[in-house]
């Protein structure tokens, strides 16, 4: 399987249950090694030769299916405590907001949509606001790649459009990688699409150029 994702593009992989599109993720992140084959951030950063923190801290960010906020905590300290910074002890501790950060973390809330739920706790949230914080938790890291799995998945129509909305605003300033099985959804946010089948790029291109490509409408659309 060969993938390649340009600086500051969204794409959208798409495929059957058994792809791969999790073990995809689960490699590019560190989870799973490979036996063979190479994964490079850029070209100069070999993530096959560090672990998932170190992969973490270089720029690759991933948000699961299952939305993962600390319930109890407000909004605004969920994404203060996932701001890129001192992990030590007592530098958390220890450590208070600048005046860049706290305009770092004001525009994320903004851009998620929270910002007039700042202060309720994340257990409050709806599904859906639960998804944009987690996604609002990763950019704190300012991360050159995001690997997003199925964002929408128990989302109202309302909901969907603002995450549409939001990821499209993320792309040219972060690489973005979305696997979904909505196809409305990816229509709305995909310029190029890549189709996954038992571990192979089975297509690529726009999403009407793989809807009518005729393998995938057999695997994948069951036509």
């Amino acid at each position: 399987m060969n993938l390649y994702i340009k600086e500051g593009e969204l794409r959208c992989i798409i495929g059957p249950n058994g792809a791969g599109k999790t073990t995809m993720m689960d490699i590019i992140t560190g989870k799973t090694k490979p036996d063979t084959g190479e994964v490079w951030l850029g070209s100069n950063i070999n993530l096959l030769k560090m672990n998932e923190s170190e992969i973490a801290n270089a720029g690759v960010g991933r948000k699961f299916q299952k939305p993962t906020v600390i319930e109890c905590l407000t909004v605004w300290q969920n994404l203060e405590l996932a701001m890129s910074g001192v992990r030590g002890v007592w530098g958390t501790y220890t450590a208070s907001l600048s005046g860049e950060q706290q305009d770092k973390l004001e525009s994320v809330l903004e851009l998620i949509h929270l910002k007039d739920n700042a202060a309720l706790n994340a257990g409050n949230l709806s599904h859906g606001q639960k998804q944009w914080l987690e996604i609002g938790m990763l950019l704190m890291q300012n991360p050159k790649l995001l690997l997003v799995d199925e964002p929408v998945a128990g989302m109202t129509h309302q909901e969907m459009d603002r995450t549409s909305e939001l990821l499209n605003s993320l792309a040219g300033k972060h690489s973005v990688v979305v696997v979904e099985h909505d196809m409305d959804f990816v229509r709305s946010i995909a310029s190029h699409v890549t189709v996954l089948h038992q571990g192979h790029v089975l297509a690529e291109g726009t999403m009407d150029q793989v809807q009518s490509h005729p393998e995938v409408k057999q695997v994948y659309l069951g036509e």
